[in-house]
C-alpha cells in the first residue's frame, strides 16, 4: 500500500445530527481528512457554525435541515446533495436522542421518539445511502453511533438501550448483506462524553467521581477523541473492517 491510507481526499461525506459535540467534532475530522461534506441537523441555522468551520479548512460542505424521523425527507436532502456532488463515499449515522426514565414511567410516545430518532432513522439513511453506493465502482463506508449501552444494561435508560442495542445488531447485519456490493458497515461505540445531551449528568460532582473511578484512563472522552476512530474506520486503513464496533471508552467495557 502506498500513499496515505488514512485520507479522504475526494471522498463525500454525510453527517446527520452535525450542529454540536460528538456529530460536529466528527464532521471537522472527516473534513481534516480531505472529505467534502453534506451535514444535516433538525435546525439547518444550528449548522451554520460546522458550515463555516468545515469551509474554513478549504472544504466544501452542504448544510440541510432533516428530521431522521421524517424518511421521505432523507431522500430529498440526498437528490439535492446529488445534484452538487454526484456521488456518497461515506455516511456517519449521528443524529440520536436520550431522555432518561424509570422504565414503569415510559409511555408510548417516548418509546417512539426515542427508537424512530436511533434505530429507525439511522436504517432507513443508511438504505438511502447504501443505494447510491452500490453503483459506485468504489462501494461506500457507513459508521453508526452505538454507546455503552449496546454492550451493558444501564439503569432508566431502556428505550436508548433497546435502540443501540438495535443499531449494533443493525450494524453487523448489513455488514454481512452488503459486503458484495462494496459496502463497509461498522460502528463505535462513545463511552461517557460531556455533550449538550449529556450534560445534565455532569452537573453532579458525585455523578463524575462514580463514573471516573470506573474509566481505567480516569478521564472522560472529549470530542476530539471520536474524531480519529470515525476516519479511520470509513479510510482505506479498515478496508478489511466490516462490521466491528469500536468502543472509544477509555478502557471502561475491557475493565468491567
Amino acid at each position: 500500500m502506498t500513499g496515505n491510507i488514512f485520507s479522504l481526499e475526494g471522498r463525500v461525506a454525510v453527517v446527520t445530527g452535525a450542529s454540536r459535540g460528538l456529530g460536529q467534532a466528527i464532521a471537522l475530522a472527516l473534513a481534516d481528512a480531505g472529505a467534502d461534506l453534506c451535514i444535516t441537523a433538525r435546525d439547518e441555522g444550528s449548522l451554520a457554525e460546522t458550515q463555516q468551520l468545515i469551509e474554513a479548512r478549504g472544504r466544501k460542505c452542504f448544510a440541510a435541515s432533516q428530521d431522521v424521523n421524517d424518511v421521505p425527507s432523507i431522500e430529498r436532502v440526498l437528490d439535492q446533495f446529488a445534484a452538487l456532488s454526484g456521488r456518497i463515499d461515506i455516511l456517519v449515522n449521528n443524529a440520536g436522542m436520550e431522555q432518561v426514565s424509570p422504565s414503569l414511567d415510559v409511555d408510548e410516545a417516548l418509546w417512539d421518539q426515542i427508537i424512530g430518532t436511533n434505530l429507525k432513522g439511522a436504517f432507513f439513511w443508511a438504505q438511502a445511502a447504501a443505494r447510491r453506493m452500490s453503483t459506485q465502482a468504489n462501494g461506500g463506508s457507513i459508521v453508526n453511533l452505538c454507546s455503552l449501552t449496546s454492550f451493558v444494561g444501564i439503569p432508566t435508560a431502556v428505550p436508548y438501550g433497546s435502540s443501540k442495542s438495535g443499531l449494533l445488531g443493525m450494524t453487523r447485519a448489513l455488514a454481512a448483506e452488503w459486503a458484495s456490493s462494496g459496502i463497509r458497515v461498522n460502528a463505535v461505540a462513545p463511552g461517557y462524553f460531556r455533550t449538550a445531551m449529556t450534560e445534565g449528568f455532569y452537573r453532579d460532582s458525585a455523578w463524575q467521581a462514580r463514573m471516573l473511578e470506573k474509566i481505567p484512563q480516569r478521564r472522560f472522552g472529549e470530542a476530539t477523541d471520536i474524531g480519529g476512530a470515525v476516519v479511520f474506520l470509513v479510510s482505506d486503513a479498515a478496508g478489511y473492517i466490516n462490521g466491528h464496533c469500536l468502543p472509544v471508552d477509555g478502557g471502561f467495557l475491557a475493565s468491567i
